[in-house]
């Protein structure tokens, strides 16, 4: 793409529009008391911020701290019109001190520097600066609530910056399009070698996280360790948001499993699947549904069991993952009691996966100690619900080392099951 036509895309995209709703206005949730959490999965929740702020989370990924303080500063000190006088990340329209204006701003900054570093002919500086702009973009477009206009505004630039960084890169990626239901969805197959065939494995995020937010994962972690990676959005996120989501939470990912022996480089003997929050509990549904086909299956801190079945906890869920939920099953403008009530479904116990039986592919359940939504019985479970099955609590302090510490677990356990 010519850079006229990027930068054209870009006033377009992100033209004033006096019709934009605000996040936090988009979900009519009627809310009891939420209280905040804390941990180096979901960041915090803090007392002013509609958002969960998670710092570790986006400085793993590559956020700057120092500019990640700077950029919510600016919202703290702005002066303009807010949804919710008390909630400093709810400024109205897309202008200073509004939350995607914000982070986009710092994401078409590194987007033009990376257009000057591929004029000079750095093409490999100018992929590190796209990557970065990809997650300020995808920041921006957090939580992904569904009908949120300037969020998937900012979700699309996300997605153009990701995929000209890869472009630039000796890394190869590939879409694979997995027909589902008479629709469409894409997945994203990354290999830093494509001369043989590779074990593979399948990655999920939590409902507010896009595929293109797990290079990090990819690039640290999985190619030096030997492995592919193919990744997907969770239904009702990204290239997913055609579907809602249900108590079905693999129905995709057993669609593109099926698909995968018809791809080249990949292993199709050799595939796991791994993912986090959400992403856990498809994860491993998807390996007692197709036990023939994953050599292995991993949950990092996913929603299993307790949070969804436990109304005190479901209560103490501060309000953005509460909209968050009724965002992706559609149910806006029920009362809080009717949403949780709903999610008992969800709970793999409760639809006679775990506790019942055992499968035969070996799971992993990994979490941080006193993870409010995931517990450590809820990984006892996984354990005990699958022959060679292990559960594995990580040290919950230093909060920002959590999410790396429990990666090297993750990965030597896929080493060890798709060797």
């Amino acid at each position: 793409m010519s850079e006229p036509s990027k930068t054209n895309l870009s006033e377009k995209l992100f033209a004033p529009r006096q019709t934009s709703k605000e996040t936090s206005s988009l979900v009519k949730l009627a809310h009891a008391n939420a209280k905040p959490i804390h941990n180096a999965i979901d960041g915090d929740s803090e007392k002013g911020w509609y958002r969960m702020l998670r710092r570790p989370q986006w400085a793993w990924q590559g956020i700057d701290p120092i500019e990640q303080e700077a950029i919510l500063s600016r919202m703290a000190n702005s002066e303009a019109p807010r949804t919710s006088d008390d909630l400093l990340d709810t400024v109205i329209g897309y202008k200073p001190g509004n939350w995607v204006y914000e982070w986009s701003q710092a994401g078409a900054m590194y987007q033009k520097t990376a257009r000057d570093l591929v004029n000079a002919g750095e093409s490999e500086k100018a992929a590190e600066m796209l990557l970065t702009a990809s997650m300020y973009y995808s920041v921006g477009a957090y939580p992904h609530l569904k009908g949120d206009t300037l969020a998937g505004q900012a979700e699309l630039q996300a997605n153009q910056t990701y995929r000209e960084a890869i472009s630039y890169m000796p890394h190869k990626m590939r879409t694979i399009d997995v027909k589902y239901e008479g629709k469409t969805f894409q997945a994203f197959i990354h290999m830093h070698r494509t001369d043989k065939l590779l074990p593979t494995v399948i990655v999920s995020g939590g409902l507010d996280a896009l595929q293109s937010d797990m290079w990090r994962l990819y690039h640290d972690y999985l190619a030096p360790a030997g492995f592919a990676m193919v990744t997907l959005d969770m239904p009702s996120v990204g290239h997913s948001s055609a579907w809602a989501l249900t108590e079905d939470t693999s129905r995709l990912h057993q669609a593109l499993l099926q698909q995968i022996k018809e791809v080249p480089w990949v292993d199709h003997t050799r595939v796991a699947m791994l993912g986090f929050r959400f992403g856990g509990n498809a994860a491993i549904r998807l390996g007692f549904l197709e036990p023939g086909r994953l050599k292995t299956c991993v949950s990092l801190g996913g929603v299993i069991h307790s949070i969804l079945t436990d109304s005190k906890r479901l209560n103490a869920m501060p309000r953005m993952y509460l909209d968050m939920l009724a965002s992706r099953m559609g149910k806006n403008g029920v009362s809080q009691a009717s949403l949780t009530s709903h999610l008992s479904a969800w709970s793999l116990k409760q639809q006679g996966l775990l506790a019942r039986r055992k499968v035969d592919v070996p799971m992993l359940g990994i979490g941080l100690k006193n993870d409010p939504v995931c517990t450590e019985m809820d990984n006892q479970l996984i354990a005990m619900s699958s022959y060679g099955g292990k559960a594995v609590t990580i040290a919950e302090k230093p909060l920002y080392d959590g999410y790396h510490r429990a990666l090297l677990v993750v990965v030597d356990w896929l080493k060890e099951k798709l060797a």
